[in-house]
């Protein structure tokens, strides 16, 4: 069975091209619109009668993909709520992929998507060197990236700003009389995480306090990880009085292991975390912590894309939202 790639390769053209051909863009020009008929008829290519389908639901119709890390996180919840929302406004439908942080299962989906004839893509990256994005790019598919960038590539972005973020919170829990902070960060190779440990490194060194590594530890960014993590943390000889987490996750698992050991919060240990659920005012105590505004990061990342859609050549936008410190009574204040 013929691909998009094969067609895309006989008509001399991108995949992104053929794609719009299919789905009767008119920024495509006639005579390579021909080309790739030509190349369709040839091969006698079908497109995926799932896209067929999604399209006739709605006159003109767009179909989006969306590469989701970890659909388990509620950060990525309210992004896609966000996306789904605009989408759904302004004529498009959205099929999701999340891919678990697994590059092999991120290409998978890529592939599905591609087969679908999307439109075009939002992503997260699974790093800032992701081959699969940065490939999807020079295919010319239309591409907005959400939390996380890509190094020495223009791309439409829209995210926080992470190290502002993290600074706020770690500038907090200075206020608060904590000097020795201990920092649970996510996987080390995510964009996210560099940009949190920055904001983490510059709040120590505007307050002259030690960076010390031994209380700086990098987790997979999950549940399990931020309790062993925490665990470790509270286990050294000088344990620090406070902890910071790098996603609501690591959070979650960090005060599981807190509890578990009998120690209050915070008298005996503060903890401020990145990324505010909405749950948080019903936890005991209260969680402080760092908002991102997800349903806005989402509406404005679909916005952007279907701007792009419509107008391939305009200029790289880059979104940068702030975040707020939400403080509640978990870091002592």
């Amino acid at each position: 069975m013929s691909s998009l790639k094969n067609v895309a390769d006989m008509a001399g053209v991108s995949v992104a091209t053929v794609s719009r051909v299919l789905n009767s863009d008119d920024v495509v020009k006639e005579d390579t619109k021909q080309k790739v008929l030509a190349a369709i008829k040839k091969l006698n290519y079908t497109p995926n009668r799932v896209a067929q389908r999604l399209r006739s639901t709605k006159t003109n119709s767009r179909i989006i993909g969306l590469l989701i890390p970890d659909i388990q996180n509620p950060f990525y919840v309210d992004v896609i709520r966000g996306i789904e929302d605009y989408a759904y406004a302004h004529n498009s439908v959205v099929i999701i992929g999340n891919f678990s942080q697994d590059e092999k299962k991120e290409k998978l989906y890529i592939d599905i998507l591609k087969s679908e004839s999307v439109d075009g893509f939002i992503v997260a990256p699974s790093n800032e060197k992701d081959v699969y994005i940065k490939a999807l790019i020079e295919d010319g598919f239309p591409i907005v990236c959400i939390d996380r960038g890509m190094k020495d590539v223009d791309v439409d972005l829209v995210k926080v700003d992470n190290q502002q973020g993290v600074f706020n919170a770690v500038q907090h829990l200075i206020g608060l009389g904590h000097t020795r902070i201990g920092h649970v960060t996510g996987k080390p190779f995510l964009p996210t995480t560099h940009e949190r440990m920055a904001g983490y490194e510059e709040a120590m060194k505007m307050y002259d306090l030690e960076i010390d590594p031994e209380i700086i530890v990098s987790s997979n960014s999950d549940y399990d990880s931020g309790a062993e993590k925490t665990a470790h943390l509270l286990e050294l000889e000088n344990p620090p009085t406070a902890i910071f987490t790098a996603n609501n996750l690591i959070t979650l698992g960090a005060l599981d292991t807190i509890n578990r050991r009998g120690l209050r919060i915070p008298e005996d240990i503060a903890i401020v975390g990145f990324d505010d659920v909405y749950w948080a005012n019903s936890l005991n105590p209260p969680l402080t912590a760092v908002r991102q505004p997800g349903f806005e990061i989402g509406r404005r990342s679909c916005e952007l894309l279907i701007q792009r859609i419509n107008k391939p050549d305009r200029s790289v936008a880059s979104i940068i939202l702030k975040t707020e410190l939400m403080i509640r009574k978990s870091c002592g204040s």
